[in-house]
């Protein structure tokens, strides 16, 4: 199982990787929630603390809400009772406060994971018309000709090739891709797809969803 530790505090992060690398899991630390926005599709569960350097762990999880249903639970110093409430109904699996026991911790993954079931395995390629994305050799290619894209370009295709035909907010994609949602990174991101779309060739590939976003190929 593959397991994202977002933990900021260097002696507890690394404790926690030693402790739950020691019982099977394959774990990667994270120091910022924004780490997490842009890699959440490559694990099975998330430990998340609240008490980050840039992006509190309530919105770090109300982001990835929006976007994934990967099992989190939170561990942190933050013991009330309405910060609790909030982020169990905010879509958190489980919440624990520091400092944990590991057994009891593991015992929790297990139960989080084994009650959000088996991850859908992630397609290889996803083929539109003409199209084909190769989201393991990083690779676009268009009417038999591979396209060179800069990594950001591909980072948006990828994204929306996640889940064709569905909506994706410009918010989530700033998110995920510049860790940032500001005014500036917003014409950024604009920059990108408009260089994506002429690169691409195919206008009613990437639709536009005024006021929200993107979405790839048709409904």
């Amino acid at each position: 199982m593959r397991l994202a530790v977002v933990e900021d505090d260097d002696g507890v992060g690394d404790a926690l990787v030693a402790a739950l690398t020691a019982r099977g899991y394959h774990v990667d630390r994270k120091r910022r929630g924004a780490e997490l926005l842009a890699s959440y599709h490559d694990y099975d569960a998330v430990i998340l603390d609240l008490g980050l350097p840039d992006i509190d762990g309530l919105e770090v999880l109300r982001r990835l809400r929006q976007v994934s249903s990967v099992p989190v639970l939170i561990l942190t110093a933050r013991g009330g009772e309405h910060t609790i409430v909030t982020a169990l109904r905010g879509g958190a699996d489980d919440y624990l406060v520091k400092p944990p026991r590991i057994a009891e911790l593991a015992a929790r993954l297990e139960t989080v994971t084994r009650r959000a079931g088996p991850r859908e395995p992630t397609p290889v390629d996803v083929v539109t018309e003409d199209v084909r994305v190769d989201l393991v050799a990083h690779q676009v290619v268009v009417a038999g000709s591979e396209i060179p894209l800069t990594p950001k370009e591909f980072q948006l295709v990828q994204i929306l090739v996640e889940r064709p035909g569905t909506a994706v907010s410009r918010q989530q994609m700033m998110d995920r891709i510049w860790g940032d949602s500001s005014a500036a990174v917003s014409r950024v991101l604009d920059v990108h797809m408009a260089g994506l779309r002429a690169k691409l060739g195919r206008p009613g590939l990437i639709v536009t969803i005024r006021g929200f976003g993107y979405r790839w190929g048709a409904a």
